[in-house]
């Protein structure tokens, strides 16, 4: 799953600023601490850096853009295993598998199961009464079953 990189606040009180150059580019690797842009806020331009590894997989908005809001989605970083899988795979089946509904269960099912089986309440057949507090008829029972601090010994 491709890590969405966010447009950052650089400053206490930036809300938005301008992404004035990219200092990479799609498929390109990054490590921690590698530049990735410049970033205008409205009192400096100031250098955004990586924060984690992998690659460069699309960026999602263009050198020179105005006014992007903070925690916006500025591109996306891809795991090495991810990269190598290329597009995603697993949206659909390949072509050569074919896929088959078995609805012979469904069908079985259906005829022998009355539909007023399905709807009727369980009723419970027992009550339990928690155990509060140890007294002369439990304790041997808490004794044998439980150990210290019921325990006889």
């Amino acid at each position: 799953m491709p890590i969405e990189i966010l447009m950052p606040a650089l400053s206490p009180t930036m809300e938005q600023g301008s992404l004035t150059k990219w200092l990479v580019k799609a498929g390109d690797t990054v490590a921690s601490g590698d530049l990735l842009a410049e970033i205008e806020t409205d009192k400096a331009t100031m250098e955004f850096e990586a924060v984690d590894e992998g690659i460069i997989g699309e960026i999602l908005i263009p050198e020179g853009s105005q006014d992007v809001a903070v925690n916006t989605p500025i591109a996306t970083l891809l795991d090495d295993d991810e990269a190598a899988d290329g597009p995603d795979h697993t949206a659909s089946a390949p072509a050569s598998l074919p896929v088959r509904a078995d609805t012979s269960a469904i069908a079985t099912l259906d005829s022998a199961t009355p539909a007023d089986a399905v709807h009727k309440p369980v009723t419970p057949t027992a009550t339990l009464a928690p155990i509060s507090q140890p007294n002369k008829k439990n304790r041997a029972r808490l004794c044998h079953t439980s150990g210290p601090p019921y325990c006889c010994g």
